[in-house]
């Protein structure tokens, strides 16, 4: 979960998890990527990790994703600390694997608390750490809405709902935002480049979230971190930071109700509304301190 030149936006959110941890005074770190896909990619990490540190001491190692807990034992004589982000335990083939893994790790987080909840009663007995890795706040801010527009080449004057994910990703469900979209453009995050979506963010006169599943939600804290208004149904992170927060709307999904809200955010010429003190509770710069914590409770 690390971005690649073939797939810059991959793992986007483990990467500001790392150079957020990098800024935390004394802590050397190391970063080991590989491809995933196969099980024969994940046996090369393990020889490549096993050939590339042998030798070398390390306090914490830490895998983000289930399947990555098995490569990374090949790094003995370290505490071993595993994030798990949702498709590894909702997965059938990849929640066996993960759950038989985290055996051989002495700390299991996940990215959320109804994330926690998913796993066994025996391993959440054993103490399970819950570490987002948190919305840059840095890069995600408030951007005047024509400025954001014009540097993407898009209407100034045009109404836009943004769906801030690939249509392709059949859990995050873009038939539905399509569906309460309705005749208004509806932009989507295909392929787009992890530093350029503040941009469509702020462009947009809101974000709509209709996923089934959320292991976090990031899409809704980057949407808060940039004042647009934001619409998701209450999995992940969503019901917490959407609570009582005007401009928002956070429920399951039901076409009326969710065109109703759009209708609302569309009445206003230039919507925004008040959430960037909510998703501050979640920047990276907080969430990797509690990591830091994490790992100092198993070394």
């Amino acid at each position: 979960m690390y971005p690649s030149s073939e797939h810059p936006a991959y793992g986007s959110f483990v990467r500001d998890q790392v150079e957020a941890l990098k800024r935390l005074p004394d802590l050397e770190l190391e970063v080991f990527t590989f491809p995933g896909g196969s099980v024969s990619s994940y046996a090369r990490a393990g020889l490549e990790l096993r050939r590339r540190y042998d030798g070398r001491q390390f306090d914490v190692v830490h895998a983000h994703f289930g399947l990555t807990i098995w490569p990374t034992l090949a790094v003995r004589g370290a505490r071993h600390v595993a994030t798990l982000h949702g498709t590894d335990l909702s997965h059938p083939r990849s929640r066996r694997i993960t759950l038989a893994g985290s055996r051989f790790v002495d700390l299991v987080a996940t990215v959320s608390e109804a994330l926690a909840r998913q796993l066994p009663r025996r391993r959440r007995a054993r103490g399970v750490a819950v570490l987002p890795c948190g919305v840059d706040t840095s890069r995600f801010h408030p951007i005047p809405r024509r400025e954001a527009r014009t540097a993407l080449g898009l209407d100034l004057e045009a109404r836009y709902l943004l769906f801030p994910s690939d249509p392709r990703r059949p859990e995050k469900r873009y038939d539905l935002a399509r569906a309460v979209a309705g005749e208004v453009p509806l932009l989507c995050l295909r392929a787009v480049d992890p530093y350029q979506v503040p941009l469509w963010v702020n462009a947009a006169d809101a974000v709509v979230i209709p996923s089934d599943r959320e292991g976090f939600g990031l899409g809704v804290l980057e949407a808060l971190a940039c004042d647009v208004p934001v619409l998701a149904t209450p999995v992940g992170i969503a019901p917490e930071v959407l609570e009582n927060l005007t401009g928002a709307h956070c429920g399951p999904f039901d076409l009326q109700a969710w065109r109703a809200a759009v209708e609302d955010v569309l009445a206003d010429p230039d919507p925004r509304l008040e959430g960037r003190a909510r998703a501050e509770r979640f920047s990276a710069e907080r969430m990797a301190v509690r990591v830091l914590e994490a790992w100092q409770t198993v070394v």
